[in-house]
């Protein structure tokens, strides 16, 4: 082979590499662009949930201790969502640390006040106002339930791609945050749940 040739086999591979780089640049950023959307996706479901907890608190048709529950740990929930919406300069991945226990409280308040017994009552109200909000409650919990675990199957994408080798020399994440799963207790109280 020639000097010609060995030179347009350089070229070609240079471009090859640089194309593959690209490429692994490109889908690592819309990796984490996708984290970001899941993200305030979640963000919005949770902000639901803590509505719906609200409504079905404000209805009146809880005892008072419950209703006081319910509303004090959902308000909570609505205050640390306003507090992450005030400030500018937030990671991906510390987004989330202490509002996870927030979250957790709010499920707890949902567990304990929701119980068999009052499910059962909620439903058989005769204006249905009562029944439609615990319905909204549920709904709202079950799309928290679908948000988190979408944007943790987001989270697990992005660090499967940042672990290549390639990613790691080359600094294909840039300075990135590493993001961090969403950890937090969002099950549904077994009352609540349809059937």
């Amino acid at each position: 082979m020639d000097a010609l040739t060995w030179g347009a086999l350089a070229v070609a591979l240079l471009l090859g590499v640089a194309w593959y780089l690209s490429y692994s640049a490109a889908r690592l950023d819309r990796l984490h662009t996708r984290v970001e959307g899941s993200l305030s996706a979640l963000d919005a479901q949770l902000v639901r949930r803590a509505e719906a907890t609200l409504e079905l608190a404000n209805s009146g048709a809880l005892d008072p201790a419950s209703a006081l529950m319910l509303v004090s740990a959902a308000s909570e929930s609505l205050e640390a969502h306003n507090e992450r919406a005030l400030e500018d300069d937030l990671l991906e991945g510390q987004v989330f640390g202490p509002r996870e226990g927030i979250e957790s409280g709010l499920t707890e308040a949902l567990q304990a006040a929701l119980t068999a017994d009052v499910v059962a009552h909620l439903r058989q109200d005769p204006a249905g106002l009562a029944a439609a909000a615990l319905e909204r409650v549920e709904a709202a919990g079950m799309r928290v339930q679908l948000a988190r675990r979408f944007h943790n199957d987001a989270v697990t994408d992005v660090r499967r791609v940042r672990r290549k080798q390639v990613v790691r020399v080359f600094r294909l994440a840039g300075h990135a945050e590493l993001p961090r799963t969403v950890e937090f207790d969002d099950e549904l109280p077994p009352a609540v749940r349809s059937t």
